[in-house]
C-alpha cells in the first residue's frame, strides 16, 4: 500500500515542484512624475519675478489615492496595477511637480510646496483639487483640476479649472506616466498665468 502511494505521489510532487520553479512573481516597478526641464520662451518675456508662491494643499480622488497605479478599463471599470506602483504618494508628487513647473514658468520665482518650511508666508498660495484622474493604457490620460490662486493675508482669489487630455504616444506604463507629467505641465501653465495676473494687480 505504501509503495503504491509513493508511486502515485512522486510524479505529483515532481509536477508541483516543476510548476513552482517555472512560475515567477513579476517584479514591482515604481514610477514618479517629472517636470519639464526645457526652458519656456514664454517665461523669458517677463521680468525677474520678485514674489514667492506656495503650492498646496493638493487633493486627489480617493480611488487613485493608493500606492498602485489605477488604470481605466471602461466607463465603469478601473483596474489596480499591483506590480506598477507610485514611488511616493500622489499628494506629494503633484505639488512638487507643479512647483517645479511654476518656477520655470514664472522666471525663477521662489516656488515651494506647503510642506517645505511651511510655506505659509509665501506671497501667493495655490490650492489644487484634482477632480478627474483617468489613465488609459496605450491611449491617453485625462486630468480635470480645480485650482485657486490666493494672495497671502487676504485679497481677491483667482479660481480656475483645467481639463487636459494628453495622448500616451505608445503602450506601456512609462509612457502613461510621462503623458501624465505632460498633462500637469499644461495645468501648471494655466496656474502660472493666473499667478502673473494676481501679481500684476497686487502692485
Amino acid at each position: 500500500m505504501n509503495r503504491q502511494l509513493t508511486v502515485l505521489f512522486t510524479p505529483l510532487l515532481f509536477a508541483v515542484l516543476l510548476f513552482a520553479g517555472c512560475s515567477t512573481t513579476p517584479n514591482v516597478r515604481f514610477y514618479t512624475l517629472s517636470s519639464d526641464s526645457t526652458p519656456e520662451s514664454l517665461a523669458a518675456s517677463y521680468g525677474k519675478a520678485s514674489y514667492s508662491v506656495a503650492v498646496g494643499p493638493v487633493t486627489v480622488p480617493d480611488y487613485v489615492d493608493q500606492p498602485q497605479l489605477v488604470v481605466r478599463v471602461s466607463a465603469n471599470e478601473v483596474r489596480v496595477e499591483e506590480f506598477n506602483r507610485w514611488a511616493e504618494p500622489l499628494e506629494s508628487q503633484i505639488p512638487r511637480v507643479i512647483a517645479a513647473n511654476l518656477e520655470r514658468e514664472l522666471d525663477s520665482a521662489r516656488v515651494i510646496t506647503l510642506n517645505q518650511s511651511g510655506g505659509l508666508d509665501a506671497d501667493f498660495r495655490v490650492g489644487v483639487d484634482v477632480q478627474r484622474f483617468d489613465l488609459v493604457l496605450g491611449g491617453a490620460v485625462t486630468v480635470g483640476v480645480d485650482w485657486t490662486v490666493r494672495r497671502f493675508g487676504g485679497g481677491e482669489s483667482k479660481d480656475g479649472q483645467s481639463v487636459v487630455r494628453e495622448p500616451t504616444g505608445s503602450d506601456g506604463y512609462e509612457a502613461l506616466v510621462a503623458a501624465l507629467s505632460r498633462a500637469f505641465e499644461r495645468v501648471s501653465r494655466d496656474i502660472a498665468q493666473a499667478v502673473r495676473a494676481a501679481a500684476a494687480t497686487a502692485h
